[in-house]
């Protein structure tokens, strides 16, 4: 398949939980974005691979649950799925997209993974959205960001009644960013759980669009129903 071709906008490159797919993600993301043409979006599925007793679809294993701030990672699995994010986001900029107008977002280990991506790629990118998700890397890696990744504008959304990603990992995650240096936004949800929902998904839209510099008085934006 040949490689997509520029265009005015941008791209938002949407990494998956573990155990689901991208088509699912894109059932319930795409419908936002579905009056914004100037926005291509990418979904793409991590092949299904064993970890432990389980044969799921994920991009590193999974350590056990919930998932605190201190939680240790398979930070080698870690490294070798950024490897394959920075393959993508190269793909695209090879094709003639600028890395300021691409946006890598993700939930729960694919908001850990989207992350992690961001902050050991070269350049700036557009920014990152984190949905229910943690740093999987340790404090050491602080002096491998580069100072371009530094610059990459984040917006973090966690539900305070997250279960299976603890609040704390997130808003623990959101403060090691500000160390950085970084700008990060970070917005929690009283009683949401480990999901999306409507009123996450409407801020997400919002401020991808004004990233890019898009217009949202004419755009209608559409709802799709929380997993």
């Amino acid at each position: 398949m040949a490689p997509p071709s520029s265009a005015a906008g941008g791209l938002l490159l949407w990494l998956h939980g573990s155990a689901e797919t991208g088509e699912q993600s894109r059932a319930q993301v795409a419908p936002y974005f579905s009056a914004v043409p100037e926005l291509r979006l990418s979904f793409p599925t991590t092949p299904i691979a064993c970890y432990g007793d389980e044969v799921i679809t994920a991009w590193f294993g999974i350590p056990g649950v919930p998932i605190t701030a201190t939680t240790v990672r398979d930070e080698k699995g870690v490294l070798k799925a950024v490897e394959h994010v920075h393959e993508m986001i190269n793909k695209e900029v090879a094709s003639g997209t600028s890395p300021t107008s691409i946006f890598v977002c993700g939930l729960s280990q694919g908001g850990a993974l989207a992350i992690a991506s961001v902050l050991l790629y070269p350049q700036t990118l557009g920014g990152c959205v984190v949905f229910s998700g943690s740093i999987p890397l340790s404090k050491s890696f602080a002096e491998k960001v580069p100072p371009e990744a530094r610059k990459t504008p984040v917006l973090w959304l966690h539900g305070m009644a997250d279960g299976l990603v603890l609040f704390e990992a997130g808003h623990a995650g959101c403060a090691f960013l500000q160390e950085l240096g970084m700008a990060c936004e970070f917005k929690g949800y009283p009683d949401l759980g480990h999901s999306l929902v409507d009123e996450e998904l409407h801020y997400f839209r919002q401020w991808i669009l004004e990233r890019l510099g898009i217009s949202q008085g004419t755009r209608t934006a559409r709802s799709s129903s929380p997993s």
